[in-house]
């Protein structure tokens, strides 16, 4: 997915047309459109925010070049001066800046505005970070009384009063098995330090040192969430695979395709000659966000956990990018019922701020102290912001409101598919959900489906933002479009993402697939999501 940056591009946005939430276009603009047509430019009505007003601001609309304020590290150039910067001075191992080159400045709830002045509808929220959207009243409220008590904001792991209120707030959502006998480890800040810690924890506990991990897995960017990952190349774990119905490793999917992923990981446990002795534990996520928006069957969950309980193997889940009401239930275990004996949460927790934990059966808890430590384990704005949403998230219930929601989107993004054949296939949970794009005209006779399309993947994000709306890919093979919404997402604004989406996907499949009849090409009739509960 690599992009070259000899110079940054300029946002497509600026010159191209868009859709807004009811429908009608702007013409082919650059950046003077009226401003009545395009909810995406410099001071249109913000008709996309849950709380239906724009971003704060300290005075009167500024113009364009009045927004590039923060571009003062010399050079000028504006926006695309920091942009070009950034491409100078930043590593090669750059990600979301070599596919949406804008510059955030503002933003609240779905929006975004750039320092150009236009305005984006983000589908990807921090990757799942910001349940609430970006700046919710609840979460800056949280943080600004931290700030105005004078409490400390660095206290390593000591108790405080931030510390106590979130940890009870967190425990007042688990599953009530686990919550009734659990303990907590507040990890460095970030979800892969969180799986270090649940792989040091189950080790030590056990004695064992194998893990059982999954195909298409993903757990971060340090050496052993690596090692657990659907990318190692240096293998230190056991692999099984992870169940899939588009792409079954058994070529059945379904019922049938689960049932043999689970039947090879208890064969494989249970044979003298498998090579494979009694792990330290097995790391799973109910959802696979990376590999593709994949979610796991419930009755294969639970068979996991029966596997693991008769022979004694911790369970460790994965709720990084799933957890907190972002697959239609507060935790995406509790589908399936599943209790696992080990919980790793981040993102989504801290309120938009890095906070990373794990919570474990207290019967697993055989550290000798300074077993993991870390001198950033207790953010106290995170663990304020973070119990706010918590809290927000609980006492609203948008955890069943996301799923109301995402059968819906699901449901519309099916029937798109059925006027575009380079959609192989629409998934997903909740508003964790994805669009695999396909050749559809380049299987083979023995392809029980048609291969991976991340270029037409690739073009298909470059032109939703260039119509204002930011996706992003994941997959086997970067085909998979991502829409991560926010949990406050309202019905308008799942129109104006979905309207946007079919616009940008219908062009990428002109521009790549010209040859198919324009009948096959045409973009199924919208269908606004029903009022909202």
């Amino acid at each position: 997915m690599a992009v070259t940056e000899s110079a940054p591009a300029v946002p497509p946005a600026a010159r191209t047309q868009t859709r807004t939430p009811d429908g009608s276009h702007s013409g082919p603009h650059d950046g003077t459109t009226t401003e009545a047509h395009d909810p995406t430019v410099r001071g249109a009505p913000d008709r996309e925010d849950p709380d239906r007003e724009s971003p704060d601001r300290s005075g009167p609309e500024r113009s364009g070049a009045e927004r590039s304020g923060p571009d003062q590290g010399g050079g000028g150039g504006g926006y695309e001066g920091i942009l070009r910067r950034q491409s100078l001075r930043e590593s090669a191992a750059r990600t979301y800046a070599r596919s949406l080159p804008i510059v955030p400045v503002r933003a609240r709830g779905l929006t975004i505005e750039g320092a150009d002045g236009r305005r984006y509808l983000d589908c990807l929220s921090g990757a799942g970070t910001l349940a609430l959207g970006h700046n919710h009243p609840v979460v800056l409220e949280a943080i600004r009384k931290v700030l105005e008590s004078g409490a400390p904001l660095h206290v390593l792991d000591l108790a405080t009063p931030q510390k106590d209120a979130f940890t009870s707030e967190l425990f007042a959502t688990l599953p009530g098995e686990l919550a009734d006998n659990a303990r907590i480890q507040f990890c460095g800040p970030a979800g892969t330090d969180a799986v270090e810690a649940a792989l040091k924890l189950v080790r030590t506990a056990t004695g064992r040192s194998g893990l059982l991990a999954f195909t298409g897995a993903y757990h971060g960017m340090t050496s052993g969430a690596l090692d657990a990952s659907g990318g190692a190349t240096d293998v230190r774990v056991t692999r099984l695979p992870y169940p899939q119905q588009y792409r079954c490793p058994f070529g059945v999917g379904g019922a049938p395709g689960a049932q043999l992923a689970a039947r090879w990981t208890e064969n494989l446990l249970d044979d003298p000659k498998s090579g494979v002795t009694i792990p330290a534990g097995m790391i799973v996520e109910a959802v696979q966000g990376e590999g593709g928006v994949i979610p796991a069957p419930d009755d294969w969950m639970r068979r996991m956990r029966h596997i693991t309980a008769e022979r004694s193997i911790p369970l460790v889940v994965d709720e990084v990018q799933t957890g907190v009401g972002r697959t239609g239930a507060f935790w995406a275990v509790e589908h399936s019922g599943v209790v696992p004996d080990v919980m790793v949460l981040s993102k989504a927790i801290g309120g938009s701020l890095p906070l990373a934990v794990i919570v474990y059966r207290s019967e697993l808890d055989a550290w000798e102290p300074g077993a993991h430590a870390g001198t950033f384990r207790g953010n106290q704005l995170a663990m304020a912001a973070g119990t706010a949403t918590l809290a927000y998230v609980r006492e609203n219930k948008l955890a069943e409101r996301a799923g109301t929601l995402g059968d819906r989107i699901l449901g519309q993004l099916r029937g798109l598919a059925a006027a575009h054949p380079c959609v192989g296939d629409v998934r997903g949970r909740g508003l964790m959900i994805g669009v695999e794009l396909v050749d559809p005209d380049a299987a083979g006779p023995d392809d029980l489906v048609p291969p991976a399309a991340p270029a037409l993947a690739l073009a298909v994000q470059q032109e939703c933002l260039a119509r204002g709306l930011i996706v992003e890919l994941g997959g086997r093979h970067s085909a998979v479009v991502r829409l991560l919404p926010p949990l406050t997402l309202t019905d308008e604004q799942a129109t104006a993402v979905l309207d946007r989406f079919a616009d940008a996907l219908a062009a990428a499949e002109r521009a790549h697939i010209p040859q198919l009849p324009a009948a096959r090409r045409a973009t199924a009739p919208r269908t606004a999501p029903g009022p909202t509960h």
